[in-house]
């Protein structure tokens, strides 16, 4: 099956990447989830605005995306959650709280959908973030779960 991504898959493609899957995987995950759209000639017209706005999203190049990581290292990301006595938290740190709590320490405009977290966030204390900030590179985020 013919797909075009309307947005990023992870070892799949990016948004306006036409891409061949199998139809099952197309018709019951990437379709229903909005991941991607049936491939047409009248579609193709579409990639090239999926493809523009992929580029303003776009970090410019490899030399922009180390002046992003350099900054996002060197900053030191504390996020407020409430938790119980044991520390444990009352729900997990969502990729949106990371963004904010980014933004609030000084730190530049990520997109959500850039940053990876291995295991779900539901403790206090210090934890790992990836942020994919090109094909070629990704940084690690210190990040400081309190209680708020």
């Amino acid at each position: 099956m013919k797909l075009i991504l309307t947005q990023e898959v992870s070892g799949l493609g990016a948004p306006g990447d036409i891409v061949e899957v199998k139809d099952g995987y197309g018709r019951n995950f990437l379709i229903p989830r909005g991941l991607g759209m049936r491939w047409t000639k009248g579609g193709e017209k579409q990639v090239a605005s999926i493809r523009k706005a992929r580029e303003v999203r776009e970090v410019r190049d490899l030399g922009h995306a180390e002046q992003i990581k350099a900054q996002l290292e060197a900053l030191s990301v504390k996020l407020l959650a409430r938790s119980g006595d044991s520390g444990r938290l009352f729900g997990s740190v969502t990729v949106t709280d990371i963004v904010s709590a980014v933004k609030q320490s000084g730190g530049p405009d990520i997109d959500k959908r850039r940053i990876e977290i291995g295991t779900p966030i539901k403790t206090l204390g210090s934890h790992q973030v990836s942020i994919r900030l090109h094909p070629e590179l990704s940084a690690k985020l210190s990040l400081e779960v309190v209680e708020s």
